[in-house]
């Protein structure tokens, strides 16, 4: 039985720990509001739960670009600027096609918004909102992010 557990941990269990987290990138969308800023939450497609928009690498493309890039077709974005070095990083479980669910770090890049499109790429896939820092804070699951949010 000893042999059979051993077999078991250094086939199936030790590799899926070993396995490399993946990774993402998202952009942190604000506008300057009346006291402060304010932050862009859009729902997901699968579950409706409020994030940021984020995505996987593009090819040809750095972390900026990628989170601009995300925001636009997630969001409808229109950025006057983004920062060049990501403000922070959140983890979070992705359930993957066949169900199964891996780690994913996601690197945080702050964006200043001008405008909002109301024609972009997932207008009619995503709700999109304003909402201040806490509130975002609030209505996010993924606990780093919270914290992110937390110090705008």
């Amino acid at each position: 039985m000893t042999k059979w557990l051993s077999n078991i941990w250094e086939e199936v269990a030790l590799p899926m720990f070993r396995r490399p987290k993946r990774v993402q990138v998202a952009a942190l969308c604000t506008r300057i509001a009346g006291d402060g800023k304010d932050v862009l939450l859009i729902t997901s497609r699968g579950t409706g739960r409020w994030i940021i928009p984020k995505g996987w690498p593009i090819d040809g493309l750095n972390g900026p670009e990628t989170a601009v890039q995300e925001a636009w077709e997630e969001a409808g974005v229109q950025a006057s600027g983004v920062q060049k070095e990501p403000v922070g990083q959140y983890s979070f479980d992705k359930t993957l096609d066949d169900g199964s669910a891996q780690q994913v770090v996601t690197s945080v890049y702050h964006i200043q918004v001008t405008d909002l499109a109301d024609d972009y790429p997932e207008a009619d896939q995503r709700k999109r909102c304003w909402v201040s820092p806490q509130v975002a804070a609030e209505r996010v699951q993924e606990p780093e992010l919270r914290d992110l949010l937390l110090q705008l």
